[in-house]
């Protein structure tokens, strides 16, 4: 299980530390791809690709919509390796995609981690933080 916010950063050859809690669950490797929105990454183990794979190949292939997200996400899904220092590489396209800088952020998710930039993630939970600690009709609507 993937939780919790990890501060890094990335090197000039596109590599980031895994935290060791992270690296429990991605021992046999890790699977990195564009998230579905905002400017992240998903960091997914073997498992945890496997199970949303299934789910995303259950849709009928007929369906113009199952075909197009389908190219789209499985093209810019990348298998790494983590090295004996604990790090992956993360390729040039999703560094660019996801507006990755020197400073960067693991977010721990359950079943994936997300990989964002120090800005982007900021951004991004300054406003969950506001809409989730302020408004509780956002809340119940998850079915809290």
């Amino acid at each position: 299980m993937f939780l919790g916010e990890h501060h890094r950063t990335i090197d000039n050859k596109g590599r980031i530390f895994i935290p060791a809690k992270f690296r429990e669950e991605i021992i046999k490797g890790v699977i990195i791809t564009k998230g579905f929105d905002e400017k992240c990454l998903f960091l997914f183990s073997k498992e945890g690709w496997n199970r949303l794979q299934e789910k995303i190949l259950s849709n009928p292939m007929a369906k113009r919509n199952t075909q197009r997200f389908s190219r789209w996400f499985f093209s810019s899904a990348t298998m790494e390796s983590i090295d004996q220092q604990g790090r992956t590489r993360i390729p040039q396209n999703l560094i660019t995609h996801a507006d990755l800088k020197k400073d960067i952020v693991l977010v721990g998710v359950s079943d994936r981690a997300e990989i964002w930039s120090k800005e982007n993630w900021e951004r991004y939970y300054e406003n969950a933080d506001s809409q989730y600690t302020d408004d509780q009709n956002a809340f119940e609507e998850l079915g809290f």
